[in-house]
């Protein structure tokens, strides 16, 4: 694990991870899936993503149509290469209206170059090394990509810090996909 975490962080000056930003937006989960016997929501029409294993993150998020602004992220932030690796990876997805909510002129800042370390940070935030499915998740606090800890809750829905899952279990050559409806960010 800790391989795969010094490999992020030397590569977050190179790939800014926009397209892992892309990719999540994708959102190709089951709308019923059951982590922990508890049901996710569906509150937010995502469209699905093609269900195949051939795939890696970045191309079922690419399928998926939805997730443009987190695919464009991952380019600026010269994520894509990474995220197209063995892995695995468990992403946590905002989709482009997550984005859209984001303060006005803060996602035009984030994709400047000049601001790439920052957009590296944010997107890795939302990467979990490993294959994390959500019949795996339990509340508590779960390593990121970026170093920092994610807070989990399952209860009626599955949050995310101050997100919610809204389709799980995307599945990807490299990994998994959680669709979330707002991007999380780091402290």
């Amino acid at each position: 694990m800790n391989t795969q975490k010094n490999y992020f962080q030397n590569v977050k000056q190179i790939t800014a991870f926009l397209s892992v930003v892309g990719v999540l937006l994708l959102g190709s989960f089951p709308g019923e899936a059951q982590p922990n016997h508890h049901t996710l929501t569906n509150s937010v029409e995502v469209a699905q993503i093609p269900a195949t294993k051939s795939l890696d993150i970045v191309d079922t998020i690419v399928s998926a149509g939805e997730f443009t602004i987190l695919t464009q992220a991952l380019q600026a932030a010269d994520l894509v290469d990474i995220l197209k690796e063995n892995g695995p990876f468990t992403v946590f997805a905002p989709t482009d209206k997550a984005f859209s909510e984001l303060p006005p002129g803060t996602l035009e800042s984030l994709l400047k170059p000049e601001n790439q370390e920052q957009l590296v940070k944010i997107l890795t935030y939302h990467v979990v090394p490993g294959k994390v499915l959500s019949t795996d998740l339990k509340s508590g606090e779960v390593e990121t990509v970026e170093g920092n800890t994610i807070n989990i809750e399952v209860g009626a829905s599955v949050k995310v810090n101050n997100a919610t899952v809204i389709k799980a279990d995307v599945p990807a050559r490299n990994g998994v996909i959680h669709v979330i409806d707002t991007v999380i960010l780091p402290e």
